[in-house]
């Protein structure tokens, strides 16, 4: 397993997970995703050009995402073992400390807050201005109960993009393959859409992507159901109940099992109509509406985002027991 024993990866791992649990992922302007994403728009400049055809531009987007995988995977290599040639314990600190910034528990957490706490005093201005921070729909008209929806489905789908995902390759590869995984995700949010700009260009890291996440979006449903029997108030029945009715209905192969999972947990209805630059969209619509959506929903649904983080942290220490 590269240059690490199992046993050492899973220890890494785990102080990953605490090193984010308590300081979370400082935007510091050397932080490997500003880098990877710098690297993106730069080779966007560099590789698009205003007359390239349907297949030229599938082909630069297949060259962009090779190079930016290579890259990325390539510079944490060099980076680890020439930390490991200075002395061991860097090695591992360097190695926890990029395996930490791949995945992001507490600044999803900060960032849903951020919007719940307007919320919670009733300042809808800056409830709907925080939202556009986190969310591509428009947020200028959105009332408590759609930013509500908003910002719990941004919690959900990113327990698998934040969490279970980056700690999945982690635990198969150390931090190369946390960090191929992290550039991976970086590409889909920067160019992996399905408008008229990156159709084409985009769709070789947006597949790429949603391959990557196959296995740990099903890992996430899973778990969610795991915490849903555990924390008081949450429907278990319910979380796998609408994994299995809504899940398929949503336009991305992964997304769709954490929403679900989430919505059929707290007996709420996520999706609906959604507002990108003036143009309706209307996406399934997911679990049963069995109340209203409140502004309370968004911490049960950060209280889901680390129960998961709780219970992954749980299996990896059972494992070191048994290990060491």
């Amino acid at each position: 397993m590269w240059i690490y024993s199992w046993q050492e990866i899973v220890s890494m791992t785990a102080a990953a997970i605490v090193l984010d649990w308590l300081i979370g992922d400082p935007r510091w302007p050397t932080h490997p995703v500003i880098l990877i994403g710098r690297w993106i728009r730069w080779m966007e400049g560099l590789l698009r050009s205003k007359n390239d055809s349907p297949s030229n531009e599938k082909f630069k987007g297949v060259l962009l995402t090779t190079t930016t995988l290579i890259i990325s995977t390539g510079s944490v290599v060099v980076l680890v073992l020439a930390a490991r040639s200075v002395h061991e314990w860097l090695g591992y600190a360097v190695c926890t400390w990029l395996i930490s910034t791949t995945i992001a528990i507490k600044g999803l957490k900060d960032a849903a807050y951020l919007v719940y706490n307007p919320l919670r005093k009733g300042e809808l201005a800056d409830a709907r201005k925080y939202t556009g921070y986190i969310v591509g729909r428009d947020t200028e008209a959105l009332d408590e109960e759609e930013l509500t929806r908003a910002v719990v489905e941004t919690v959900a789908e990113n327990i698998v993009d934040a969490v279970i995902s980056p700690l999945f390759y982690a635990l198969i590869g150390g931090a190369p393959l946390a960090m191929l995984y992290r550039a991976s995700n970086t590409l889909d949010s920067m160019v992996g859409y399905r408008n008229d700009r990156y159709r084409h260009f985009g769709w070789a890291s947006a597949r790429w992507d949603d391959a990557m996440n196959w296995i740990p979006a099903r890992l996430t449903g899973i778990l969610l159901i795991l915490v849903a029997l555990l924390q008081p108030g949450l429907s278990a029945k319910r979380a796998a109940a609408a994994i299995r009715r809504f899940a398929h209905l949503h336009p991305s192969p992964n997304s769709g099992i954490p929403e679900s999972a989430v919505a059929g947990a707290l007996g709420i209805e996520l999706g609906g109509l959604n507002i990108y630059g003036g143009v309706a969209s209307e996406r399934a619509r997911l679990g049963w509406p069995l109340r209203p959506r409140t502004q309370q929903d968004i911490v049960y649904a950060v209280r889901m985002l680390y129960g998961v983080s709780f219970v992954v942290m749980g299996g990896l220490l059972c494992i070191l027991l048994v290990l060491f």
